[in-house]
C-alpha cells in the first residue's frame, strides 16, 4: 500500500453538466468536466493532476504515434439509490493494465496509484454519473509513450490519462454477427491479450466490410485455421451449450475480460457447469441446428451482456431464440445490475466504493 496520492486539483470554472443531454447519450462522445494526467519520468510516476478536460500539447515525434506504444482500459462507475458511488472491480483493470504495459515494454503503474487516481477523478465528477437504469460513467485509462525520438526502442517517458464519459447501453438490439474466416485479430505469440491500440486499429477494415454486409459485429477465429472461436469485436463471447456455460479459454490471442470473469464466477456460484476451452465453430453451428445452443452473448465492460440474435457462417444464417426468453443471460444481466447499483448485497466484494 502506497501513501495517499498527492493529486493537484484544478476545477473547471465552466461546467458543461447543465448543457448535457442525458437522454441522448452516444457512447464515448460526451466527456465529463475533468480529466487526470500523470507523467512517468526518471523511473517514477509524478505530476498527478486533475484539471479541466481539454487538449494536451504533444510533440509530433512521440513514440506512440510512430511505433504504437499505447494501450488503454475500460471500466465503469455506478450511482446507488442512497447516493453511494462505486466502481466495478477496478483492481482487475489495474492488473490487466500492467499486463498490457509489460507486453508493450512500457512502464507499469502500481495498482494502488491506479485505484486512487480512478477514485479521485470519479469523486470530482460524481454528478456526471447518470442515475437511471442501464447507464453509468465509463472510465477510460490510457497510457502512451512520449519520447520525442525516431528510434525503434522503448520510450523512457510515458503519460497516463484518465477520461470519463456518461454512457447508456452500448448495443440497443440483439446482434447479427459473422464468423470471420479471412482476417485475423491476433496470432499466437502476439499481443492479443493486451488492450493495445494496434489491436483495434487493425480490426477496423474487417469491421467496415462486415458492416457493409449488414452485420453488427464479427466473431474472430483462430489465425491458423479459422475453425475455432476467439472473441467478439467488442467483447468476449460466451455460449450456453447443452446446459453448460462454454467460452474460449484465455490465451495470448484472447483478452482476459473482467465481465467474462464475472459471468463465470456467477455461473459457478449458481452451480452451473462451466467449460473454458477451445470452442469450435462446428459445435456452435451444430448446437444451433439441434437446439442445444440456448444462449449466446458478448460479455464486456462497454457491452455488458450483448445478446447474439443470429450468426452467419459459410453463407448460412442461424437464428437463435428471443433474447428476452433466455434464462441464463437474463439472470446474469439482472444480477450484475443489482450488484453494481447496490440493490443487493455485494457478497463477492466487487464494488469499490468511492469515498
Amino acid at each position: 500500500m502506497t501513501d495517499t496520492l498527492d493529486i493537484k486539483i484544478t476545477k473547471t470554472t465552466n461546467s458543461r453538466l447543465a448543457q448535457t443531454d442525458f437522454e441522448n447519450l452516444v457512447f464515448g462522445r460526451t466527456f465529463s468536466d475533468h480529466m487526470l494526467v500523470a507523467d512517468y519520468e526518471d523511473g517514477e510516476w509524478k505530476n498527478f493532476e486533475i484539471l479541466p478536460y481539454g487538449e494536451i500539447a504533444l510533440s509530433p515525434a512521440i513514440s506512440a504515434l510512430h511505433y504504437g506504444q499505447a494501450f488503454f482500459e475500460g471500466l465503469k462507475a455506478y450511482k446507488h439509490e442512497d447516493g453511494t458511488i462505486s466502481v466495478f472491480r477496478p483492481e482487475k483493470n489495474a492488473q490487466r493494465f500492467n499486463k498490457s504495459a509489460e507486453r508493450l515494454c512500457m512502464a507499469e503503474l502500481p495498482e494502488d496509484l491506479f485505484l486512487q487516481s480512478v477514485s479521485a477523478l470519479v469523486d470530482i465528477d460524481r454528478d456526471w454519473i447518470p442515475a437511471k437504469p442501464n447507464h453509468s460513467l465509463y472510465i477510460r485509462p490510457v497510457m502512451f509513450a512520449t519520447d520525442a525520438f525516431l528510434g525503434v526502442t522503448p520510450s523512457k517517458t510515458y503519460k497516463f490519462v484518465l477520461l470519463t464519459c456518461p454512457v447508456g447501453p452500448y448495443f440497443s438490439k440483439p446482434l447479427r454477427v459473422k464468423f470471420e474466416e479471412y482476417y485475423t485479430r491476433a496470432a499466437e505469440g502476439g499481443f492479443g491479450y493486451a488492450k493495445a491500440a494496434g489491436n483495434y486499429g487493425g480490426s477496423m477494415l474487417p469491421f467496415k466490410k462486415a458492416a457493409e454486409e449488414g452485420f453488427d459485429q464479427l466473431i474472430w477465429t483462430d489465425a491458423k485455421e479459422h475453425l475455432y472461436v476467439e472473441e467478439m469485436g467488442a467483447a468476449n463471447v460466451m455460449f450456453v451449450l447443452d446446459g453448460k456455460l462454454v467460452t474460449p479459454s484465455t490465451r495470448d490471442t484472447i483478452l482476459d475480460g473482467v465481465t467474462r470473469d464475472t459471468v463465470i464466477a456467477l455461473a459457478k456460484s449458481w452451480g452451473m457447469p462451466v467449460e473454458e476451452r477451445r470452442v469450435s465453430i462446428a459445435e456452435v453451428v451444430e448446437g444451433a441446428k439441434n437446439g442445444k445452443l440456448t444462449d449466446a452473448f458478448g460479455a464486456g465492460t462497454a457491452a455488458t451482456i450483448a445478446p447474439v440474435g443470429s450468426f452467419h457462417y459459410k453463407g448460412e444464417d442461424y437464428t437463435l431464440s428471443d433474447p428476452s426468453t433466455r434464462e441464463f443471460s437474463q439472470k446474469v444481466l439482472k444480477t450484475l445490475d443489482d450488484i453494481r447499483c447496490g440493490n443487493v448485497k455485494d457478497t463477492f466484494g466487487w464494488n469499490y466504493i468511492v469515498r
